[in-house]
C-alpha cells in the first residue's frame, strides 16, 4: 500500500516538475531566430561556385558559404520529390511515414494529417509560418500546406513538368507521355480557406521563367510584413527540375547556357532575399538553409546539372543521388566560415529547429538528429553516424555507417553508359543491376568505384547487423520484411 501510495503522488506531482524544468529551460521568445528554408528542386551536389561549377558563378551562395557553415557529407533520405520533401518537413525517413516517390497529380495522396510539420512545430512556440513555391505532398485541400501548420501559401501543387506540355515547350502530344495532365494551376491560399484559389495557369515556358522572380518577390514581401514577428518562411524553388527557364534579365548571362542561366537567378534571388533581412535588420538572428532535395536528372545533359563526380544521379541510391549541398547561414551563433564533413541529412533540420526552440511535445519519436552543437562548437562530435538508403516503395537498398557504405542487390535506372539528351530533351534510362553484396569506404572512394568487401569482412558483418536493425524498424520489400515502427 505504502509503495502504492507513493506512485500515486510521483504520478500527480512529477507532470507538475516536468513543467517547471521545461519552463526553467525555456528560450525568450525576443531570442527565438527567424528560419527561413530554401530547398531546389534536382540541383545537384557539383552546382555551385563552392562546389565546382564551371561556366557561371554563384558568388552569393558561395559568399555564404564562406561566411557561414557548408556541408559536404549531407544526405537526403530518398533522391526523388515527394518523398525528399515529406522527410524534410518531418524529420523521418518517408518510408516510416507511408510517402514514397512523386505523387501525380490528383492522386488523392499526400501527408498525412497526424504528421507534425517543421510549420506546426514552430507554430506551436508562437511563429509565423508561410510557404513559396512547390509543395509536392499532395495537392488535394486536405493536404495543402495551410493543412500542414502554414499561415499562407502561394505556389504550385507538384512538380513543373506535370503539365499538358512537352519538355521543349511544345504542346502534348495526342496519347503522349504528358497528354493526360490538367492545366498547370499557380495557387494561392490561408488558414481557414477549404479551397485554395488559382491565382493564374502556367500555360508555356514563357510562364515557367516568371516563376523564380514571382518566388523571390512574395519571400521579400512576406519579410518585410513579417519583420517584427518571429517567423518560418519555407521557400521551394521549382528549378532546376526539367523544363528549366529563366527570366529575360538572365538569358545568355552565363558562358554555360540555359541551365547557367538560370543557376545565376538562384543567385540573384539568394541575393535579394539576405539583402531583405540587412534591410529590416533581422539578419543576424535568422537562420537560413539552402539546400537541394535530390541530386540532378542527368539525362537532361546540358539543361541539368552535376553531382559534382559522385556516382549516377537522381532516382538512385548512389551517392549522386542523396549528397546534395548544403549551407547555413546564422550570424549570432556562426561566426565565421567553415566547412562540416560530417555526416548528415536533411531529416535533422528538424531535429535541430526544435533543439533550438526546445520543443518537446512530439507525439512520434523521430529519425533526424539534432547538430545544433555542431552549429555552435567546430569541435563538437559528430551528431550522426549512419544512414540508411531506401527507394522505391520500401527498398533498402544500402547502408552507411560513418564512412562505410554496404550497398545490397537491386536493380536501378542509370545514366551511365548511355548518352544523355541535351536542349531540354531528356534522353533514354540505362537499367542496370548490383548482384551481389558491394562494400564502399567513401573517405577513399567517393564514386563507388571499388568493391572491397573482401578486404573488410568484419565491416560487412557490422553493417549487415545494421541493416537487420532496419528492416526490423522500417521494414525491407527486398528481403519482404514489414517492420514494426511504420506508419500509414
Amino acid at each position: 500500500m505504502r509503495n502504492r501510495r507513493y506512485q500515486m503522488l510521483f504520478f500527480l506531482f512529477f507532470p507538475a516538475f516536468l513543467f517547471a524544468q521545461q519552463k526553467a529551460t525555456r528560450v525568450d521568445k525576443k531570442d527565438l531566430p527567424n528560419v527561413i528554408l530554401i530547398f531546389m528542386d534536382d540541383m545537384g551536389y557539383g552546382d555551385l561556385g563552392v562546389t565546382g561549377a564551371l561556366d557561371y558563378q554563384t558568388s552569393i551562395l558561395d559568399q555564404m558559404a564562406n561566411h557561414g557553415i557548408r556541408f559536404t557529407n549531407f544526405l537526403v533520405p530518398q533522391a526523388v520529390c515527394s518523398a525528399s520533401r515529406a522527410a524534410l518537413l518531418t524529420g523521418n525517413y518517408p518510408n516510416r511515414m507511408g510517402v514514397h516517390g512523386a505523387y501525380m497529380p490528383n492522386a488523392k495522396a499526400g501527408l498525412k494529417s497526424s504528421e507534425i510539420t517543421i510549420a506546426e512545430m514552430l507554430k506551436s512556440k508562437g511563429y509565423q509560418s508561410y510557404m513559396v513555391g512547390k509543395w509536392h505532398l499532395g495537392n488535394e485541400p486536405e493536404f495543402l500546406p495551410t493543412k500542414q501548420g502554414f499561415d499562407g501559401y502561394v505556389g504550385l501543387p507538384y512538380s513543373n513538368d506535370m503539365w499538358p506540355v512537352e519538355f521543349d515547350g511544345s504542346p502534348a502530344k495526342k496519347g503522349g507521355r504528358v497528354a493526360h495532365y490538367p492545366k498547370l494551376p499557380l495557387l494561392q491560399s490561408k488558414v481557414g480557406q477549404e479551397i485554395p484559389d488559382t491565382i493564374g495557369i502556367i500555360k508555356d515556358l514563357k510562364d515557367q521563367a516568371t516563376l523564380t522572380q514571382r518566388y523571390t518577390k512574395e519571400a521579400v514581401d512576406y519579410i518585410k510584413k513579417h519583420k517584427k514577428d518571429r517567423f518560418f518562411l519555407y521557400l521551394a524553388h521549382n528549378m532546376t527540375h526539367a523544363p528549366i527557364a529563366a527570366s529575360e534579365k538572365f538569358i545568355g548571362k552565363t558562358k554555360q547556357g540555359l541551365y547557367g542561366d538560370v543557376m545565376a537567378e538562384i543567385d540573384w534571388s539568394m541575393g535579394t532575399i539576405l539583402q531583405a533581412l540587412k534591410d529590416a535588420k533581422i539578419e543576424d538572428n535568422t537562420i537560413v538553409i539552402f539546400t537541394s532535395d535530390n541530386g540532378p536528372w542527368l539525362n537532361f545533359g546540358n539543361q541539368n546539372g552535376s553531382s559534382g563526380g559522385f556516382r549516377e544521379g537522381k532516382g538512385t541510391s548512389w551517392e549522386g543521388g542523396q549528397r546534395v549541398p548544403c549551407i547555413i547561414q546564422w550570424p549570432k551563433v556562426i561566426k565565421q566560415g567553415r566547412i562540416e564533413n560530417n555526416l548528415s541529412s536533411s531529416m535533422d533540420i528538424f531535429a535541430t529547429l526544435a533543439d533550438i526552440v526546445n520543443y518537446q511535445e512530439h507525439p512520434f519519436q523521430i529519425d533526424g538528429l539534432s547538430f545544433l552543437p555542431n552549429l555552435k562548437d567546430a569541435e563538437a562530435k559528430p551528431h550522426r553516424d549512419r544512414m540508411y538508403y531506401y527507394y522505391n516503395k520500401n527498398d533498402l537498398e544500402a547502408v552507411r555507417l560513418e564512412n562505410w557504405k554496404l550497398v545490397f542487390p537491386h536493380r536501378y535506372r542509370s545514366y551511365e553508359d548511355i548518352l544523355p539528351g541535351n536542349d531540354g530533351n531528356g534522353g533514354k534510362y540505362n537499367s542496370k543491376t548490383v548482384d551481389s553484396l558491394m562494400l564502399f569506404d567513401l573517405r577513399r572512394d567517393p564514386a563507388e568505384r571499388y568493391n572491397v568487401i573482401e578486404q573488410h569482412p568484419d565491416v560487412k558483418e557490422k553493417l549487415l547487423q545494421m541493416a537487420e536493425e532496419a528492416r526490423a524498424d522500417l521494414g525491407d520489400d527486398l528481403t519482404k520484411r514489414k517492420g514494426a515502427n511504420r506508419r500509414d
